[in-house]
């Protein structure tokens, strides 16, 4: 087999949640490109189903769109059965759905620290604990977790997306583990600055963007378009002899 082919994921059945705007959309295009059937999911079910005649129609791959909490286990269970139901499987997910709230420790209040905590890192689990039954039926899975360098190195008036994102992290490598031996790999993708909607208000703020580029050895903040190929490279067999890994791409932040 060429080496390219590895890349090649003809046939597989990707499910990115949070997959309708930033890294998650440009994730679920990538997959889609690459040959996955996808289905995409926000908590608008209208606005999910939009995104995903969206991709069909630029890559000719069926895609579906499905409205979910992900910090409601019965709305992540019924997403994922209604994936099966569509496809017949589930090969691939992509664990994208996040928030972040940037304030002071004493200016933050628990109602929001729970928020972050359910929907980034609970939501998570709870998908992976839906979808891995049917990756263990097929001996095939690839579970790819979107942490982020602030998974990896702290950042100031960030507790609740910090504490979040590492917990993460770590928690891909526990089930990196568990599920090896059902020919399931699972991993983190930690990005750095990318110029997405959730980072919006810091891309606003000229003085707080120009200082984050002054932190990046590159020198400037990621296009997202930059990280579909990093998505496709995990849920590939390209990718078959990693797993519990840990990919970071963020200009070079953390490795200083």
């Amino acid at each position: 087999m060429a080496a390219i082919d590895r890349f090649r994921i003809e046939g597989r059945v990707a499910l990115i949640s949070g997959g309708c705007r930033g890294l998650g959309r440009v994730m679920a295009e990538a997959l889609a490109s690459a040959g996955a059937s996808v289905a995409v999911t926000a908590r608008d079910r209208e606005r999910a189903e939009a995104t995903a005649r969206e991709i069909s129609s630029a890559s000719g791959r069926e895609a579906i769109g499905l409205g979910v909490d992900v910090t409601r286990a019965d709305q992540v269970e019924a997403a994922v059965s209604e994936t099966l139901g569509r496809f017949g499987k589930l090969d691939i997910l992509v664990n994208n759905a996040g928030i972040n709230i940037r304030r002071p420790i004493e200016q933050l209040q628990e109602e929001e620290w729970d928020l972050v905590l359910d929907t980034n890192l609970k939501g998570a689990w709870l998908f992976c604990r839906a979808a891995v039954p049917a990756m263990k039926r097929n001996g095939w899975g690839r579970i790819l977790n979107v942490s982020s360098m602030l998974g990896e190195v702290g950042l100031a008036e960030r507790t609740p997306y910090c504490s979040s994102k590492g917990g993460l992290t770590l928690m891909s490598r526990t089930l990196a583990l568990e599920l090896a031996p059902f020919g399931i790999n699972v991993n983190a993708l930690c990005p750095g600055p990318f110029a997405t909607e959730i980072n919006r208000p810091l891309l606003n703020d000229p003085e707080t963007k120009a200082a984050m580029e002054a932190k990046l050895p590159i020198g400037r903040w990621g296009d997202p378009e930059e990280l579909g190929p990093a998505a496709v490279f995990l849920c590939s067999d390209g990718s078959s002899y990693m797993t519990g890994a840990t990919l970071v791409i963020d200009g070079g932040f953390t490795a200083q």
